[in-house]
């Protein structure tokens, strides 16, 4: 299963024990998007019992994850340092959205990207 969800009130620990359970001793979580999505509790607890075979982690709740929290001693979890992003290509990419958008604007066009604060995203 890949998480790749906003954080918003109502995803706020959308898999917990029971999501973890239907994934079942053979099935994997990868986190991309945002640590809290996972009840973390619920989390070593299904990895340390064999609930499921073990996670991918890019995101954890508390983040950074401190020393000695469990996730670190899960043999079955492997967490990564959230910094899939290559800077490299983030500044080009980013001043191309800027411009697509500037010209949006000036031409009365609807823009790319807008976040929805109701939403959350």
């Amino acid at each position: 299963m890949v998480v790749a969800a906003p954080l918003t009130r109502e995803t706020e620990h959308l898999i917990g024990a029971r999501e973890l359970a239907l994934l079942g001793p053979r099935g994997w979580l990868v986190n991309v998007a945002r640590g809290r999505l996972v009840d973390t509790a619920a989390l070593v607890a299904a990895a340390r019992s064999g609930t499921i075979a073990g996670a991918c982690l890019d995101v954890t709740d508390p983040e950074p994850l401190p020393e000695g929290h469990p996730l670190w001693q899960c043999d079955n979890v492997l967490i990564t340092p959230h910094a899939a992003n290559p800077w490299g290509r983030h500044d080009e990419l980013l001043a191309a959205r800027v411009a697509e958008n500037l010209e949006r604007f000036y031409s009365g066009r609807e823009l790319l990207g807008v976040v929805d604060v109701e939403r959350g995203y």
